[in-house]
């Protein structure tokens, strides 16, 4: 029992109030745009969001959009928490209940009809491609500046791209033109996912924008004098692999250290918080990484 508390405290100590509250409106304006603008005039939204799109469409009613959405992403999510960390996973969990419940709330409960247009662009398929794709690209911007996501397809990509030679772009890229590609056959049209495909750049750039550049890899380069407990505390939330390397100021010669640690893009924010919890006049330097090889694990930093 006390294994369990120590462990309930220990996960509670590393989740912030104010995150959930940012990614409770993340959620809400992610099922915004779906609802709103996407879903009602039959465009998919990109990953495990237009997939479920695609099921609701092709299913009995009471398969709601709703309920594909938490059946899909939180297996998805789920097998992530190893490479991402348990904040992570509670967090992007979270933020794809409030987007499910939402949507639900938009779809079934609240006086608004998005049976068949939108309420605000009625059968405009460019102005719902477009707006949908800017509403719930901000909603996934923010979940992920917020140490969450939206979409279980991200995990997925950040875990398997590498080992299949591809960057999280190009995998997640591949997944949504075999959806779409697979969207235009049942539905017997091409005209709907041809203008997903606006939605989804349209969502893609929205996203880059707010976590301010959306790479499947950084670089964070840290100077400290607290390298043990910096690197411990790293190690302990990504299970990563760290490089130390002995180095000194050119004014003050005084020694320091330097660690190198590649982190992926929902990891960014929060390795920040750690080095500045514990060291308040570290230098950290985090930039993109454009291709990463990994040689044999003997080998590995």
């Amino acid at each position: 029992m006390s294994k369990i508390k120590e462990t309930i405290t220990r996960v509670t100590s590393k989740l912030s109030p104010l995150n959930f509250l940012f990614l409770l409106f993340a959620g809400i304006v992610n099922a915004v745009g779906v609802t709103i603008f996407i879903a009602p005039v039959q465009l998919y939204d990109s990953g495990i969001s237009g997939t479920s799109i695609l099921l609701s469409q092709v299913t009995p009613s009471y398969l709601s959009l709703s309920f594909f959405l938490i059946l899909l992403n939180i297996p998805l999510l789920l097998y992530g928490l190893k490479k991402q960390g348990i904040a992570f996973s509670v967090y992007a969990i979270f933020a794809v209940c409030v987007y499910a419940i939402f949507a639900w709330l938009v779809t079934d409960v609240f006086p608004i009809d998005v049976s068949i247009a939108s309420p605000l662009a009625g059968t405009d398929l460019f102005l719902c491609a477009v707006f949908g794709g800017l509403i719930s690209g901000i909603g996934s911007g923010m979940a992920i500046r917020f140490g969450g996501a939206m979409d279980g397809i991200e995990v997925i990509a950040v875990i398997f791209a590498k080992k299949v030679g591809l960057s999280v772009g190009t995998f997640v890229l591949i997944y949504n033109v075999l959806l779409y590609i697979i969207c235009g056959i049942v539905m017997g049209s091409w005209i709907l996912p041809l203008y997903s495909i606006v939605t989804y750049v349209t969502a893609s750039k929205t996203v880059d924008f707010i976590v301010d550049g959306l790479d499947s890899s950084k670089s964070a380069m840290i100077i400290t004098t607290k390298p043990q407990e910096i690197a411990k505390a790293i190690s302990d939330e990504f299970q990563t692999g760290i490089t130390i390397l002995d180095a000194h100021g050119y004014y003050s010669d005084e020694p320091k250290t330097l660690l190198y640690v590649v982190v992926n893009q929902f990891q960014t924010v929060k390795i920040k918080s750690i080095v500045k919890k514990i060291d308040r006049n570290a230098y950290i330097a985090i930039t993109p990484v454009a291709d990463l090889f990994h040689g044999s694990k003997d080998h590995a930093a």
